[in-house]
C-alpha cells in the first residue's frame, strides 16, 4: 500500500479566483491519492466592504460551507499548499494573519519537516505574482519546511511560465480560471503528493 499522505489546501480569496484554484488543487491531490482538507482563512474585511463588491459578496456566499483553517489543520497535514491573491506584491492580510498565529507551533518545531507549496492570482499580467509566492516562501524557510515548487518539471510549465507555483491573471474578474491554470494546478498538486509521500516514507524507514 502507498504511504498515506495528508494535504491541507489553505487559502484566502476575495472574489473567487484563488478559491477556484484551491478547489482544483484539492481535487487533484485527492486524485493523486492524498487525504485532503480544503480550508479558508477567516475574513477580516468589514461586511460593508464585502457587500460593496458583487463578486466579493458572491464568493463569500458560495464558499460559506468551507471550514475556516485552524492550527489543528497544520498539525494534521504532511503537506500544506497555501493560496493567496497578490496584495501589492505580497500575501493577503487574511492569510498572513492566520500564519502569524502559528508561533507556538513553530516554536515547538511542529511545522518543520512538512512539504509546503503555494499559488496566487493577480489582476494584471505579472502584477506581483512571483513576489507574492517568494514572500510566502520566506515563511516556509522559517518553519523548517520542505519547499516543493513546480519548477519547469513538466512540458506544460513552459506554457503557464511560472516555476514558483500556480498563478492566474484574473483581470477585473472577466478572465476566469482557464485550462492553462487548471493544468498548472494539477501538475503542482501531483508533485506535492509525490514528494510528500516519498519524504514521509523515507523518514519512516529511518525510524
Amino acid at each position: 500500500m502507498p504511504t498515506p499522505v495528508n494535504v491541507a489546501v489553505v487559502y484566502y480569496s476575495s472574489t473567487g479566483t484563488v478559491a477556484r484554484i484551491a478547489e482544483a488543487i484539492a481535487e487533484d491531490a485527492e486524485r493523486a491519492g492524498a487525504e485532503v482538507r480544503l480550508r479558508k482563512a477567516a475574513e477580516l474585511a468589514p461586511q460593508a466592504a464585502i457587500d460593496s463588491n458583487p463578486a466579493w459578496a458572491a464568493n463569500a456566499e458560495a464558499t460559506a460551507g468551507i471550514a475556516e483553517v485552524s492550527p489543528d489543520d497544520m498539525l494534521w497535514a504532511d503537506a500544506v499548499v497555501f493560496g493567496s491573491p497578490t496584495r501589492y506584491g505580497n500575501v493577503a492580510a487574511q492569510l498572513k494573519q492566520f500564519i502569524d498565529t502559528l508561533g507556538g507551533l513553530w516554536q515547538a518545531g511542529q511545522l518543520a519537516d512538512k512539504v509546503y507549496s503555494g499559488f496566487t492570482s493577480s489582476s494584471t499580467l505579472h502584477g506581483g505574482q512571483e513576489s507574492t509566492l517568494l514572500a510566502l516562501y520566506n515563511t516556509v524557510h522559517h518553519f523548517g519546511g520542505i519547499l516543493v515548487a513546480p519548477g519547469y518539471t513538466d512540458p506544460t510549465k513552459f506554457v503557464d511560465g511560472n516555476p514558483y507555483g500556480t498563478s492566474h491573471v484574473s483581470g477585473q474578474g472577466d478572465l476566469p480560471v482557464d485550462a492553462t491554470t487548471l493544468t498548472a494546478a494539477r501538475v503542482q498538486a501531483e508533485r506535492v503528493v509525490k514528494f510528500t509521500r516519498a519524504l514521509k516514507a523515507g523518514l519512516a524507514a529511518e525510524g
